[in-house]
């Protein structure tokens, strides 16, 4: 039995109270789509650490895990807002990624890593992997980087996957595998898949280990939970243990990962696994209209289910979903527009005043592949509507950005031998080409990294007397900072020894030195002070209110801080929201809502996808569905659905059918009329034109 629900959180529903209040055995909240998961999650942290209810827990002893870092730091301030800034910074609130970090951090030495090990990004891997391979072909390396981060995913090492290859492909990238783990190992570093398996590993392998923390972690909380793949489950299974207490929230009906190793088997073993899981679904939606969720439910319903769940909601019938059957793409594009112009006159005229229903940003094109943006950006700029393409280049991996945690990481881990070679050369500093080559083969012909090799006595064997000079004086400049960093708390201090570390380096002249257009150069070096005041902010020290209290938030170096930026993706919620129509592929919508939504390019081979008419499985239709559904659920209060008569195909136009979907949606029960844009303009153009009357007429009795 659960204990009495004391805790009260305002406005809940039943389902989402059991939720809350269930805190003695496994739960797994299906938590359909808008049903408000994020307030279960934050009510139940709020709930556990209430002292004499339940488990009674401190701060510290509750994980809960999120898959972004956006979605980490939105369920963190909630969480502050219910429980107070002081106790929310003991709670452990992250990534599965950031979780890994911790642990291996904390115990990794159990596998041979040293605390500073180095987290290599993409460019990083897919060198790495050339260089391992002995190609010059980046495309190959790129294939060998996928197929690896598969088999890692599924838990596999290159012995494993060496022995279960299934071509000749397969043999040869399994052997590029295990030069590249050498590689890494080497390096004291570790891809993002390893943040995953090695702390799995570590679990699986080191009893203390996990005893520590399965002590430490008596509650974990799993947000996106049909997000996971293999390891990840296991990694789950082992922080928890058998006898382990945890909430799972999850929708199997969004699970839309599954080609980047995502498993809805995680879903399916569960009961098996745990035989006394509570299983809570949440099926009030609070997010759309009756009229949008029937034809959800009803493309959804298709799907074999693991679980039943059947959304509903209380915020009336609202407009019937809109089909539109369009020419070709620009044709598309041109009534999407033209749908949105009609929609928000209507909107200026009932909301007159109210930017909150009227601006561009209540508006949404989704579609299924990138490519399907152009002709609708060409469509908005004619139209002059301000617009964005969700999924543009994150600002971590921007160059200058890039440039500045090679060197961050070079301090880190001076064994990081691609952070060395890309610190030593940006900005130019003298050393060249041959002297790095020279400086390599040393390294390789004794087994140690570039930065040890830098020191070692009979170096000067192989350079001349200056370019040994050169790589000495980096090396001691490497060594200073590198203490000067470590010493360096708080976000003053911080910003002072990184804008004395660019003054050192020249890194403002670099950038206009190798910019031709100085607007460009001055943009890269606002993003290199933004970057600047985002590590100094996170080095702590701010005052902060708790309850009457004044609490000063804990310092930490600029080494530590460090730590934290190879796991940032993006720095894209720093941004203020723009006021833009959305342009964004369905994959990035998942976990965003929009008022008004057209879904777009909704025909076989678009959705579902597949290359040739015939090449696509049932899962893979099963997971297309899903797709369609997490589409159709980012609406809020109307959607249109808009299919092509004909499609591209090269230069030529060949006849495109309607997705199966459009059926499923059942369009005829209860709404979905055709819309007929030309209709709407020429009754949009007659509207406006009476007003324009009506105005006249009415200033022309004012003045009689």
């Amino acid at each position: 039995m659960s204990s009495s629900p004391s805790y009260v959180p305002p406005s809940m529903n039943p389902a989402q109270m059991a939720a809350v209040h269930h805190l003695d055995s496994p739960c797994l909240v299906l938590a359909g789509a808008g049903s408000g998961k994020t307030r279960v999650i934050t009510h139940k942290i709020a709930r556990l650490l209430q002292p004499g209810v339940g488990a009674g827990l401190a701060p510290s002893q509750i994980g809960a895990i999120t898959f972004t870092n956006k979605a980490a730091a939105e369920m963190r301030e909630r969480v502050k807002s219910l429980i107070g800034p002081k106790a929310a910074g003991k709670l452990l609130v992250c990534t599965f990624h950031s979780l890994g970090v911790k642990l291996l951090r904390e115990d990794g030495a159990a596998l041979g890593l040293k605390p500073a090990f180095s987290i290599l990004d993409s460019d990083d891997v897919t060198s790495i992997l050339r260089d391992a391979g002995s190609t010059t072909d980046a495309k190959l390396a790129r294939h060998w980087q996928w197929t690896i981060s598969l088999w890692k995913n599924m838990g596999l090492n290159s012995e494993q996957a060496l022995a279960q290859a299934q071509d000749d492909d397969e043999q040869i990238a399994a052997r590029v595998m295990k030069l590249y783990e050498e590689r890494l190992l080497a390096y004291q570093a570790v891809d993002f898949d390893d943040l995953i398996g090695l702390p799995m590993k570590l679990l699986q392998e080191h009893e203390a280990v996990r005893s520590k923390w399965q002590r430490q972690l008596r509650h974990v909380l799993v947000d996106e939970y049909q997000d996971t793949n293999a390891t990840q489950y296991e990694l789950l299974k082992l922080l928890v243990g058998p006898e382990g207490i945890f909430t799972a929230v999850g929708d199997d009906d969004q699970s839309i990962y599954g080609w980047r190793g995502a498993t809805l088997d995680n879903l399916k073993r569960l009961p098996q696994d745990f035989p006394n899981l509570k299983v809570i679904p949440l099926e009030q939606n609070y997010r759309s209209t009756s009229a949008i969720l029937r034809a959800a439910n009803h493309v959804i319903a298709t799907n074999p289910k693991l679980f039943q769940k059947t959304l509903w909601s209380d915020l009336g019938e609202g407009e019937p979903v809109k089909l539109m059957e369009c020419d070709n793409e620009e044709h598309e594009a041109e009534r999407a527009v033209a749908h949105f112009v009609t929609l928000r006159n209507r909107l200026l005229e009932l909301h007159p005043g109210d930017p909150s229903k009227t601006d561009w940003n209540n508006f949404a094109i989704l579609y299924r592949a990138n490519h399907q943006a152009r002709p609708f950006e060409q469509a908005l700029r004619k139209a002059n509507i301000p617009y964005k393409v969700s999924g543009g280049q994150s600002f971590f991996d921007k160059a200058e950005i890039k440039d500045l945690c090679a060197w961050l990481r070079l301090l880190l881990n001076n064994d990081d031998d691609p952070a060395f070679l890309r610190a030593v050369t940006t900005p130019k500093r003298g050393i060249g080409h041959q002297t790095l080559g020279a400086l390599g083969e040393f390294a390789g012909k004794w087994k140690v990294s570039l930065f040890e090799a830098l020191f070692a006595d009979s170096l000067h064997a192989s350079l001349n007397k200056r370019a040994l000079e050169g790589l000495h004086e980096f090396g001691r400049f490497i060594n200073d900072l590198e203490y000067r960093a470590r010493q360096t708390y708080g976000a003053e201090a911080a910003k002072a020894w990184l804008m004395d570390w660019l003054k050192d380096i020249g890194y403002e002249q670099h950038l206009y030195d190798n910019e031709e257009n100085e607007k460009v150069a001055a943009a890269r070096w606002t993003n290199v002070l933004d970057f600047v005041d985002w590590v100094a902010k996170r080095c702590g020290g701010a005052i902060e209110n708790d309850g009457g209290m004044t609490v000063e938030t804990e310092k930490k170096s600029v080494l530590e801080v460090a730590q934290l930026i190879s796991l940032i993706t993006s720095l894209a919620e720093r941004e203020s929201d723009q006021k833009q129509v959305t342009l964004s592929t369905l994959h990035a919508s998942k976990g965003l809502e929009w008022p008004h939504v057209v879904l777009a390019g909704v025909n076989e081979g678009s959705l579902p996808f597949s290359r040739e008419e015939g090449d696509i499985t049932p899962q893979q239709v099963e997971e297309e569905r899903r797709l369609m559904y997490v589409g159709i659920t980012r609406a809020r209060l109307t959607l249109a659905v808009s299919v092509l008569k004909r499609r591209k195909k090269g230069r030529e136009y060949v006849q495109a059918m309607p997705s199966r979907f459009i059926a499923e949606m059942k369009l005829g029960e209860g709404g979905g009329p055709k819309e007929d844009p030309r209709e709407k303009l020429k009754r949009l153009r007659e509207e406006m034109a009476a007003k324009a009357k009506a105005s006249a007429e009415a200033a022309r009795a004012h003045r009689d």
